[in-house]
């Protein structure tokens, strides 16, 4: 799979870009059919000192492509439950899998 990442207004981070990888290394072994993930990671001014740090994931697979977006105080709890959403996406998605 390759993992392509995106900032917008973020410095840079060896260590989320590892971190996020790790994350998504565990949908990967259960969900083969996964070609590409896009990740994006923004930050916004926000009043609420709970959010501001957004990361959002694209998977390309077979049919259409799925999407979470999650925002934080930080982008660690962010890039955690995105993958989480995308969990419950690709498993709704392999149930509607048929094989003939």
């Amino acid at each position: 799979m390759e993992i392509i990442f995106k900032y917008h207004d973020v410095a840079t981070s060896d260590r989320l870009e590892a971190h996020t990888k790790e994350k998504l290394e565990t949908l990967l072994t259960r969900y083969d059919f996964v070609i590409r993930a896009d990740v994006f990671f923004k930050t916004e001014n926000t009043t609420s000192d709970q959010t501001g740090k957004i990361c959002s994931i694209r998977l390309s697979a077979p049919g259409p492509r799925l999407f979470a977006e999650s925002s934080f105080d930080n982008f660690y709890d962010a890039v955690s439950k995105t993958v989480n959403e995308l969990s419950t996406q690709l498993e709704r998605r392999k149930d509607k899998m048929k094989t003939y």
